[in-house]
């Protein structure tokens, strides 16, 4: 079975890096991403992140001074119709923090898990062995489909 068979039927909740491997074309995992996205595209799949994932995205870019690529991220995580930014509110938090008192998951994390289940996502995506499924929440690991 693939990726898209082991993603679910509802939202899938995507880690930041899974939009990095996308963006600057990792050799490694673009492949195994590639599909996510046209899947969403054709209307498969709702694809979910935190706004926290734009922050985390922006950084290097911004680092290096490459305001392009930057503007790249910006332009996928905001204009796209098939990708749901959740925002970080007070009860998202809330969340967060039971997440991260429950499971010792860092903070980051346990702010995309909780974005992921305020949106009622199936699955979330990452590449973090450190990320441990939770109760209500499959965490897949995409290095067991690249190639």
């Amino acid at each position: 079975m693939g990726l898209l068979d082991d993603l679910g039927s509802g939202p899938v909740a995507l880690d930041t890096s899974i939009f990095v491997y996308l963006i600057e074309e990792d050799p490694r995992f673009l492949g195994a991403v590639l599909p996510v996205f046209s899947a969403a595209s054709e209307g498969r799949y709702g694809l979910v992140a935190s706004t926290l994932t734009l922050m985390e995205v922006l950084v290097m870019p911004y680092r290096h001074g490459d305001i392009g690529l930057a503007q790249r991220y910006e332009a996928l995580l905001t204009g796209s119709r098939e990708i749901r930014l959740i925002d970080i509110g007070r009860d998202l938090l809330r969340t967060a923090a039971r997440l991260r008192a429950a499971t010792g998951v860092r903070t980051p994390d346990a702010i995309q898990l909780a974005a992921a289940r305020a949106a009622g996502c199936s699955a979330f995506v990452t590449n973090d062995r450190r990320l441990p499924s939770v109760t209500d929440l499959p965490v897949i690991q995409l290095g067991a489909y690249a190639r």
